[in-house]
């Protein structure tokens, strides 16, 4: 049989690739659109999966008080999700409004008499002089202090502003991603079987059980870091309640948010500590302090005891992929960082067992082969 020629080979070489170019730059062109129309929607739907996943038991709890009508249920919880989100934000909104309405009319009224500052504040150490000078300023003369520190004001409000405006922004989002939960949990059974087909598809049969995993390390870091900073910032806050601190509630839910961050508790804890050691006696403040600190350390005892659990991943990797995930990705990385790292660790141990499976077979093989001669000679 002739072969074709060269030339001949090569023009249907280059037009294949030229073909398969084309095919591929249109996919690409038609994902990069796609990309762009659905990227407003992936961190609502992201949070909206995660949500889903955490308050399903609650659902189905809901669900038989219903009569089954897990339509229904999942709207009950979707709806109490936004209620408890909302409202916070509205009552600390009104109470800025009003107590920004008051300073303004003292303001105008000249009423204004800042107590002088204590003589214990310039013994602080670093920033002690230069606190106590400030604060002598605004005590003596409140119009050439605010004159004095104008350009600090102004960006501390334009920061205060711009604060204000994206906690209103993740609140939008926040409240469309409890409605796609809320769709999510109606339909979580369709929707879990078609996700255990795309991964099957994609990435084969032994992949099967991520889909559980994905669950489990969900619940697992919704339990070590959310359950985790709600006890510190309860142990810590009945603190700020027994010991008379002002603004105790507040303080309270800032904690808390420092806490989910993963920041330390002592950020928030501090400058309470400095505060009762000015105003009150040394045993009362000694007392607070212990109290505090051993709140702000309980989550080294919490965490390894609650991360983790129900998962079969050591917990250091669901804990170190939580906090690099939210080092880089914000509050969704607490989730998307132990759920990429659990993975990789299951995909680690499966290609471990697969090596020690071949050499188990490999050594066994020929074994197998002298017993099939013995018999056939037999």
């Amino acid at each position: 049989m002739d072969k074709q020629p060269e030339p001949h080979q090569s023009k249907v070489f280059i037009s294949n690739m030229v073909e398969s170019a084309i095919r591929i730059g249109l996919l690409l062109v038609l994902l990069m659109f796609t990309y762009d129309i659905i990227r407003p929607f992936i961190i609502p739907v992201i949070w909206g999966a995660i949500i889903a996943v955490a308050l399903m038991p609650l659902t189905l709890r809901i669900q038989r008080w219903y009569g089954n009508r897990r339509g229904l249920a999942a709207t009950t919880v979707a709806l109490l999700g936004i209620v408890l989100l909302v409202t916070p934000l509205v009552m600390i909104s009104v109470s800025v409004y009003h107590a920004s309405i008051q300073v303004l009319v003292t303001l105008q009224q000249g009423q204004v008499a800042l107590p002088g500052p204590d003589s214990r504040i310039a013994e602080i150490p670093v920033i002690g002089d230069r606190l106590f000078d400030m604060w002598g300023l605004f005590a003596s003369n409140l119009e050439k202090a605010i004159q004095t520190f104008l350009p600090q004001v102004k960006t501390a409000l334009s920061a205060f502003i711009g604060v204000l405006g994206g906690a209103l922004g993740d609140m939008l989002i926040f409240i469309l991603s409890l409605v796609i939960a809320a769709g999510f949990m109606t339909y979580s059974e369709k929707i879990t079987a078609s996700l255990k087909t795309v991964v099957v598809r994609a990435a084969g049969t032994n992949a099967a059980h991520w889909t559980s995993l994905i669950a489990a390390t969900i619940k697992s870091v919704l339990i070590g870091v959310v359950g985790v900073a709600a006890i510190q910032a309860l142990l810590i806050g009945a603190g700020f309640f027994v010991f008379g601190v002002p603004a105790a509630g507040l303080l309270t839910l800032l904690l808390m948010i420092l806490c989910i961050a993963q920041l330390p508790a002592l950020i928030a804890v501090l400058p309470v500590i400095i505060y009762m050691y000015l105003t009150r006696d040394a045993t009362t403040a000694t007392l607070f302090t212990v109290w505090v600190g051993i709140g702000s350390l309980s989550d080294n005892l919490l965490k390894p005891m609650l991360m983790g659990r129900g998962v079969d991943v050591p917990m250091p990797i669901i804990l170190i992929g939580a906090i690099g995930g939210m080092m880089y990705y914000g509050m969704t990385g607490l989730f998307l960082g132990a759920v990429i790292l659990a993975i990789w660790y299951e995909l680690f141990v499966f290609w471990i067992k697969l090596e020690k499976q071949e050499e188990i077979e490999a050594d066994t093989s020929p074994q197998q082969d002298a017993t099939r001669s013995e018999k056939s000679d037999t």
